[in-house]
């Protein structure tokens, strides 16, 4: 079948499939402490939704799935998910991204489902500063979180750090520290505009540049040579194995290279993180008049289109650039 090349040649093999828009935590930027507008129920797409669109999009060439959300270990069949999608004739590699929380449960049923990777968010080394962030005391369960990961096979565990000026930018060194001492894949991200209560500020934001220069204070980075359409410029510490990663999304983006379409937990397909416009799988996939090969045949239809319209970069430094209405949680990272 035709793959889903987009206007200016680039190949999607990338597709990242939220699972809820619900979390556990109530990291600062990320959604307000009390923030509690959630997706209705009916809303989300069911396991055979979400079957039916990761089928066809491994039939167009989609190779790799992330779970995601929210926090997509809230979803209460997520390792059946996993089974399911590891089932699929075209199987894809799986990943999942999350705070990790419930990870000492699950990381064993998710990697016997068929789970390859994970990647854990964790902005902090310090339990009180951890707490101020997310407005939860479970620092010691994203820890214990990442061990059950590392167990259960799932390396290496890629752990996501974003560094914030004023709040926790002291900490990159000893973030680097640790996850040599612990065998984790560090990865800094730059902060985004994709909160809900529009705090983001760029003079606010540590840059990529900052990151780097920190860390060569304390450590020997050097560039891996080949990247492919990965987000992260990953550098061997002090000559290697370990290595670490910057995401620039903002100040050098990657989007010539990205391969990477998103699917919502309510059904809608974005072609970029920052879009602002979607194209609605949910409508399609429960149309009363379709029958099971014309929804497939839709469904193809609008990957195709969601693809084309692809502009050829977010637009993050573009004095016309508009944040998008829907905070991460929602998107689905």
């Amino acid at each position: 079948m035709t793959e889903l090349v987009d206007t200016y040649g680039r190949v999607h093999r990338d597709l990242r499939v939220s699972l809820t828009d619900r979390c556990n935590l109530r990291c600062t930027y990320c959604m307000p402490h009390d923030f509690a507008d959630w997706l209705p129920g009916p809303e989300l797409l069911t396991t055979d939704e979400l079957m039916t669109v990761i089928r066809i999009a491994t039939e167009l060439g989609i190779t790799g799935v992330r779970l995601t959300g929210g926090e997509p270990l809230m979803r209460a069949d997520v390792a059946d998910v996993v089974r399911r999608i590891n089932e699929l004739p075209l199987r894809p590699d799986i990943a999942l991204t999350t705070n990790g929380l419930r990870l000492e449960k699950l990381a064993r049923p998710l990697a016997d489902a068929g789970l390859q990777r994970v990647n854990v968010s964790l902005d902090t080394l310090d339990r009180e500063r951890f707490k101020k962030l997310t407005f939860r005391d479970r620092f010691d369960d994203v820890l214990t979180g990442i061990r059950a990961a590392q167990a259960a096979g799932l390396e290496p565990v890629k752990v996501n750090s974003v560094l914030m000026r004023g709040v926790n930018d002291d900490e990159g060194p000893a973030l680097v520290r640790r996850a040599l001492d612990e065998g984790w894949r560090l990865r800094f991200i730059e902060q985004m505009p994709l909160d809900p209560s529009g705090i983001w500020k760029r003079a606010d934001m540590i840059t990529a540049d900052e990151i780097f220069e920190m860390l060569s204070e304390y450590y020997t980075l050097t560039p891996v040579p080949t990247r492919g359409s990965a987000p992260a410029e990953e550098f061997y510490v002090d000559g290697g194995p370990a290595r670490v990663g910057i995401i620039a999304s903002v100040t050098r983006p990657f989007c010539a290279a990205c391969d990477r379409l998103r699917l919502t937990a309510d059904g809608q397909l974005r072609n970029c993180l920052f879009a602002r416009e979607e194209l609605d799988l949910r409508q399609a996939l429960r149309d009363d008049a379709l029958d099971g090969e014309k929804i497939d045949e839709e469904v193809r239809r609008r990957l195709h289109a969601v693809v084309a319209d692809k502009l050829p970069g977010h637009g993050i430094n573009d004095p016309s650039f508009i944040q998008p209405s829907r905070p991460m949680s929602a998107i689905g990272g």
